[in-house]
């Protein structure tokens, strides 16, 4: 199969805009700018950078949630009937306004809010800016005026000083000097875990300012089984239930684990040299479903910007309210207790993440996003995911997002890497959080 670098086809999606832009009346620029898809690729290149970057989990959705929303607060000048997030999140009082006798594009001030954000949140700041360079030929090839455009441009360079002055404050600079993960002796405590026995990620996560939600601990999970090794014991029973399902898994099961593995930290070893795969992470899956969905919808610039900004902010809450219990009860993965109870030659058919066990993150952030989705789009939308066919694997299809993070969730218990409790729970610990973060988020 003919395999087209990820590079030459952003190039063509340039191509095919320009080409369009360059085929309208030069009069219609606004008509030109409504279509989503620069800030779809916008978000396209920033999962791209993340992935390329390495980021965590937890800090992959921080870098998504603050571009979204300074791509939403910019966009939503374009229809009067969306609202303002300021004053709705935490920390978030006031926000630039436009000059209301003045013409702007508040699709590009979007654009560049968007890209501008997420450059000051990454390691490769360069890719961004030659990405930037790229998508402004773009749009100036619809004939926008050229006030028009240093005026939008100009805007949305505010908006992203405001955005990133709030992100500033939300305590992530403080945890960047917080102690490392310390190991316990205790049995049921998480221990790093083969091969590459990566030290626990972002232990001080729930110090992160939340969004929406009240706090970390807002909706704190009922605690997991009690570790217990007697073979009569439901925690035994727990761990020889993931023990099974790795060693009879069904071919779907199999497609379905690797489907949603989105592990950034896979490490491959052959002899004595260690090389990562590098993949997306679990926010930039659910990330990639709005994408799918906001062009499968035909949605306008605004709505496809509200889609983006709603679902990252579950996403980022969703992440707090996990790693918080995470570390609380700081559970032995199953990996750790098959090996040493079980069978000491077992291996999970995914690489097990380095942190805690309880609860499931792609249980709780899946379910949060897919309810956020819903909220949006209706519960039967149906849709094709092809967002992992860039790592190789085929597409899968959903009847509804709910759909979706139900397999996501089951995904880790089939890959060997989670007890079925991590999962029920993480799914109700991320529908409320969904549940409240669309109740009290109010855009339009």
């Amino acid at each position: 199969m003919l395999r087209i670098p990820k590079f030459s086809l952003l190039i063509l999606g340039f191509l095919s805009f320009l080409y369009w832009s360059c085929n309208t009346p030069a009069g219609d620029w606004e008509a030109k700018m409504e279509d989503p898809e620069l800030l779809i690729r916008s978000v396209s290149e920033l999962s791209d950078v993340l992935i390329h970057d390495i980021f965590s989990p937890p800090v992959a959705s921080r870098v998504y949630a603050y571009p979204s929303i300074a791509a939403y607060e910019c966009a939503r000048f374009t229809d009067n009937r969306y609202h303002t997030l300021a004053g709705q999140l935490h920390g978030l009082e006031t926000l630039p306004l436009p000059d209301t006798t003045k013409v702007y594009s508040f699709q590009l001030a979007a654009l560049h809010a968007f890209n501008l954000v997420g450059k000051k949140l990454i390691f490769s700041e360069d890719r961004i800016a030659d990405f930037m360079a790229e998508q402004d030929s773009v749009v100036l090839a619809t004939h926008m005026p050229k006030d028009v455009y240093d005026r939008s441009c100009a805007f949305g360079a505010e908006m992203a000083e405001a955005i990133l002055a709030w992100a500033d404050r939300d305590n992530y600079k403080e945890t960047r000097s917080s102690p490392k993960y310390s190991v316990s002796k205790a049995p049921e405590r998480w221990i790093p875990t083969p091969p590459a026995y990566i030290s626990g990620i972002e232990p001080q996560w729930r110090e992160i300012r939340t969004f929406v939600l009240d706090s970390a601990q807002q909706f704190k999970p009922e605690p997991p089984t009690p570790y217990d090794m007697n073979k009569n014991s439901r925690f035994y029973k727990e761990a020889l239930e993931v023990y099974d399902a790795v060693n009879n898994a069904e071919k779907e099961h199999v497609a379905i684990a690797r489907f949603w593995d989105c592990n950034p930290y896979v490490m491959n070893v052959t002899g004595h040299v260690m090389v990562a795969t590098k993949k997306i992470t679990p926010g930039g899956h659910w990330m990639e479903i709005v994408s799918i969905a906001n062009k499968k919808a035909n949605a306008s610039f605004v709505q496809a910007a509200e889609a983006y900004a709603l679902t990252a902010i579950c996403l980022a809450d969703a992440f707090i309210s996990c790693w918080d219990e995470k570390y609380r009860s700081n559970l032995v993965r199953p990996e750790t207790v098959i090996n040493g109870f079980i069978d000491e030659k077992w291996t999970p058919l995914l690489q097990t993440p380095p942190f805690p066990e309880y609860t499931s993150g792609h249980s709780v952030i899946s379910r949060a996003a897919a309810v956020c989705l819903t909220s949006i789009y209706g519960d039967n939308f149906a849709f094709h995911d092809d967002s992992e066919m860039k790592f190789g694997l085929p597409a899968r299809d959903y009847h509804s997002f709910l759909e979706a993070s139900e397999e996501a969730a089951i995904s880790r218990l089939y890959g060997g890497i989670h007890y079925r409790p991590a999962i029920e729970h993480g799914i109700k610990e991320g529908e409320q959080v969904g549940n409240f973060i669309v109740a009290h988020l109010k855009t339009k």
